[in-house]
């Protein structure tokens, strides 16, 4: 004789949602108290903007010091990993994600009815003024977003004021990968006063930099952006090949952490001010 049915947690989640939603949807144009992030990008926005205690849980994402510029602020969250069961019981009166992050997760909390807010990542620093501007939004507190914003500025205002020398600039990661136009890191090294030889090149997004266009590039400088991992690694290679260890012999180089622009914030001109004082240094070494 078969046994009782054993119903996945998430399914009885669903059937709960249903049966109890109605009675505790929040409204849209009411302030939440207890919010969950499910992208390492709008948990650190949420983190900047919110108030103490409106902000419940973030993603796993958020305590990754290789990843998250806000990995010890994190500490302070409870942690989520996406998953729709573990969400529900939350009870969130907002869901932030990402527009690419945790599809399932977000198309089933919809159909439950909970209030799922997306946002776009951030490629340039006016997309960090515009999501900072909507976080404060959604979260009741403007006022910390805007001066999170003039802060911003007055740090782009003192970068640009500081006249860097504009040297060609290789942005190295590992695998051999480079950022191109409409990447944040691309807008780093321009804010920082510098030239990206990728974008020079026409590259955009996200692209393989072959060798030979880096050797023929002659950069001046070169940020290197590592994997984040301990020992060695075959995704580190190219950083090892004798061409890119007689680049490294003659260029400046600088580090370009993925912490800071794996998403974009106030913390992201920390890089451009890493690299601004590189290429200081090199100018100021050279005869």
């Amino acid at each position: 004789m078969a046994g009782p049915v054993r119903w996945p947690i998430w399914w009885r989640a669903a059937l709960f949602a249903c049966l109890l939603w109605p009675a505790a949807a929040a409204r849209a144009d009411t302030v939440p108290t207890r919010v969950v992030s499910l992208n390492v990008c709008t948990d650190q926005l949420a983190m900047l903007v919110a108030r103490p205690g409106q902000l419940h849980s973030v993603s796993y994402l958020a305590r990754d010091a290789g990843m998250s510029a806000m990995a010890e602020q994190a500490a302070a969250y409870e942690i989520n990993h996406g998953l729709a069961e573990e969400i529900f019981l939350m009870k969130p009166d907002l869901v932030l994600t990402g527009a690419y992050s945790t599809r399932t997760t977000v198309a089933l909390l919809r159909r439950l009815g909970f209030r799922v807010e997306e946002f776009q990542p951030e490629t340039s620093f006016d997309a960090v003024r515009a999501n900072l501007a909507r976080m404060g939004d959604l979260l009741g507190n403007p006022g910390r977003a805007r001066a999170l914003i003039a802060g911003m500025d007055a740090e782009i205002a003192a970068l640009e004021a500081a006249g860097t020398p504009r040297l060609r600039t290789a942005l190295s990661f590992a695998n051999g990968y480079t950022a191109g136009a409409g990447t944040l890191a691309s807008e780093v090294v321009r804010q920082a006063g510098l030239e990206n030889i990728a974008e020079t090149a026409g590259m955009a997004g996200i692209a393989r930099l072959p060798l030979e266009l880096l050797v023929l590039s002659h950069p001046e400088l070169i940020a290197v952006g590592r994997a984040g991992v301990e020992g060695p690694a075959l995704a580190e290679a190219n950083f090892s090949h004798p061409a890119h260890r007689a680049l490294a012999a003659v260029a400046a180089e600088a580090p370009l952490e993925n912490r800071l622009t794996v998403c974009g914030g106030p913390f992201t001109l920390q890089a451009a001010r890493v690299l601004q004082d590189a290429a200081h240094r090199a100018r100021s070494a050279t005869p």
